[in-house]
């Protein structure tokens, strides 16, 4: 990231040039200490544009395995033509002889990149005031620019490195203890799907789901139905973006769903006595609920991951629901939706990981299962990118047999196919669907 002026108004920005040097002679000292800033900084981290210089060249000596030391230090400036204009071969040398201690070079790059961090803040404020004053796109245009900037310094200070696997070994331990004591085999969030969470042993955290059917299946009822269950039980909190409906229809739906109420009776305001009982009941209920709509149409990921952070901070988060996955906008500029789809995909399992939460993302199908003979979709059916099948850990498909067929052997019985578990079992989990009430529910036994 380019860096911006050497003050701002009046004030300097923020730097440290002690800490620069210090890194700098560090590596010209001890050339391990180039591998523990590289994991870091970068040359643009640096505030003095010698600095960026000189370690810009201790890279390229470190690309090509040659040692980082005086010598061949400064015959890489010289050939560059670099160093005249960084302070010549006395300065170099001033270096390694300015170093409190080469073995803090992690200290030393973390107050670097602190500082740069800042800087980078402080030219993207003035980039998106001047914006702001002089735009000629709309506000929300503006704003998205703006947040794609500062989320993109953010993505630039996380950097994870290796762990240890007794350091691992630590942890998976006091998860084994964990789920010892509680003796439950649902160790994810649960969907309220006994079988699913059977098969599944929960909604993982980190997880990227695609629940995907065709048209008029019952993707978002599921859905609902998961996210009602979640939001009302064990104080968990569910984020949902939908991208097809108003948030005022997605409310009613739940409702009546959860109050088992005709879906028809209720648009047609033909309630009985025992319906507005049992809506009363589930208002109640739902508006308890730790669930959270944002029906923003055409959202893009980066602002899904910023309203999802701000959620998250502000209320706790355990589950992430889109509806659906197809309406979501890409960033950038894509050859086909293929390459839109599967940009998509990749950022909404980096959300997952980043966030730690489950992501149940909604997906179309294409329509070849309907030129099939056995009309059950396979994951070669996933609409527009096999990047969806790739980023998944779990796939799911909802397939009604009712659909097809005017007197099917099992009427009112759905079939939810895991086509994917990453870190699991597939197979196939029947559920009851209560048409009318659009409504998802556990199979008596004597019809499983």
């Amino acid at each position: 990231m380019a860096q911006p002026a050497v003050s701002a108004g009046e004030k300097a920005l923020p730097h440290n040039l002690e800490a620069e040097r210090s890194i700098l002679g560090a590596i010209l000292i001890r050339n391990d200490a180039f591998n523990v800033a590289a994991e870091l900084i970068d040359a643009d981290d640096f505030f003095r544009d010698a600095h960026r210089r000189v370690f810009d060249k201790m890279v390229d000596l470190n690309e090509r395995g040659q040692a980082i030391d005086l010598v061949t230090l400064r015959d890489e400036l010289s050939r560059s033509g670099d160093l005249d204009p960084v302070g010549g071969p006395a300065y170099i040398s001033s270096l390694a002889d300015g170093v409190p201690r080469s073995t803090n070079v992690e200290h030393y790059a973390r107050i670097v990149k602190e500082r740069a961090t800042l800087r980078n803040l402080i030219a993207a404020a003035n980039r998106i005031e001047a914006e702001a004053y002089t735009a000629q796109d709309e506000a929300s245009v503006v704003l998205d620019r703006a947040e794609q900037e500062i989320f993109a310094i953010a993505e630039g200070r996380i950097r994870s490195g290796f762990v240890p696997l007794s350091e691992l070994a630590q942890d998976s331990f006091a998860t084994i203890e964990r789920l010892q004591n509680v003796r439950n085999a649902v160790t994810g969030v649960p969907t309220g799907f006994a079988d699913i969470d059977d098969m599944t042993a929960g909604l993982q955290p980190a997880d990227l789901v695609i629940v995907a059917a065709r048209p008029s299946m019952g993707k978002t009822a599921f859905a609902l139905n998961i996210g009602a269950h979640v939001g009302t039980t064990g104080e968990r909190t569910v984020g949902v973006f939908s991208l097809e409906m108003a948030k005022e229809q997605l409310f009613l739906r739940m409702l009546t769903s959860a109050a088992q109420v005709d879906s028809h009776r209720f648009r047609t305001g033909l309630l009985t006595d025992a319906d507005y009982a049992s809506l009363s009941e589930a208002m109640t209920s739902l508006s308890a609920a730790r669930v959270y709509i944002d029906d923003t149409p055409s959202l893009g990921v980066l602002e899904m991951r910023a309203k999802s952070r701000r959620l998250q901070a502000e209320h706790g988060l355990d589950l992430i629901i889109i509806d659906y996955l197809q309406l979501m906008q890409g960033r950038g500029r894509f050859e086909n939706r293929n390459q839109e789809i599967a940009s998509i995909s990749r950022s909404l399992k980096a959300l997952a990981k980043e966030l730690d939460v489950p992501v149940v993302a909604l997906s179309q199908l294409s329509r070849a299962p309907e030129s099939r003979g056995d009309k059950r979709p396979q994951l070669s059916d996933l609409r527009e990118s096999g990047a969806l099948e790739q980023d998944a850990d779990v796939v799911m498909f909802i397939f009604r047999e009712d659909m097809y067929d005017e007197t099917p052997e099992n009427e009112n019985v759905a079939e939810i196919i895991i086509g994917k578990q990453r870190n699991g079992p597939t197979g196939t989990v029947r559920l009851a669907f209560l048409k009318q009430q659009t409504r998802f529910e556990n199979l008596s036994a004597d019809y499983q």
